[in-house]
């Protein structure tokens, strides 16, 4: 696997020149991010050695260079979920080549169904916590001493002082967030109201398929995390209706570009 990280990142070196500092992951129906960044190059995942494709409706499926708020970026605008067939290390494996490549901060964006009762149809939580509850886990096989301990530390997988700063953007330009704890499950079926209640009574907020491997494989690595979710349905009790992809990326898009502002000024000010 070393040696797949390797030949990827270097492959990925000699198609640009960017040395991004900042690593970026886009969700479903929130790859706008990129309209703001300033585009140097671009790399289909399929050129790629080693790296996997995405199979998910509005996941484009390119690594994008280039600028955003003064700094040197890469971008997934579509990333690798576990319900597609991919393993652990694969749906992971970006994580570790962004991270060759010089990543100091990892961005991640997913859209979510709500279970805290407060919530309604587009809020914008920002993550402090996570519940793993996938049923394979990024770091069992053998450890990469070279890139992370054996037994990470998991008291802080979202940074502090990013969530506090990102709190005070979104304040500055009157955008309500929620900060919650998001449960990571395998789908690809949207949960049951069984389900939701079992997550919301297990300490959830927000449940989704994503976001949850990549950012322990990134703490694994010492990384600084930021997670931001936008809620495009609701697992709570009488708020259960039936919805569909096209539903989910609909609200995405709606309340996208405040989302987009939020990630843009954090990602300036850090």
């Amino acid at each position: 696997m070393l040696t797949q990280f390797n030949e990827s990142a270097s492959y990925i070196q000699s198609r640009t020149k960017v040395k991004p500092t900042v690593g970026i992951i886009l969700g479903t129906g929130l790859g706008g991010l990129v309209k703001e960044i300033e585009v140097i190059d671009e790399i289909n995942y399929t050129d790629i050695p080693h790296f996997p494709v995405s199979t998910v409706q509005s996941h484009s499926g390119k690594l994008i260079f280039g600028n955003l708020g003064g700094k040197q970026v890469v971008a997934m605008q579509g990333r690798f979920h576990f319900y597609e067939g991919y393993d652990m290390k694969q749906v992971t494996f970006p994580v570790r080549v962004m991270k060759l490549l010089g990543i100091k901060r990892l961005f991640v964006s997913n859209a979510s169904g709500g279970v805290n009762p407060d919530y309604e149809v587009g809020e914008i939580m920002i993550q402090n916590d996570h519940i793993n509850l996938f049923p394979a886990h990024p770091l069992i096989g053998k450890n990469f001493d070279d890139l992370g301990p054996r037994f990470p530390d998991m008291s802080q997988p979202y940074d502090h002082k990013m969530i506090e700063l990102a709190k005070t953007i979104a304040a500055e330009n009157n955008i309500r967030v929620a900060v919650g704890t998001y449960a990571g499950l395998t789908g690809p079926t949207l949960e049951t109201p069984a389900e939701y209640s079992y997550v919301r009574a297990i300490g959830a907020d927000a449940v989704g398929m994503s976001t949850v491997p990549e950012v322990i494989v990134a703490r694994h690595m010492s990384i600084p995390c930021f997670a931001i979710s936008i809620i495009t349905d609701l697992g709570v009790p009488g708020k259960i209706q039936e919805v569909s992809v096209q539903d989910v990326i609909d609200v995405a898009n709606r309340q996208e570009p405040k989302m987009t502002l939020i990630m843009r000024e954090l990602i300036s000010r850090i």
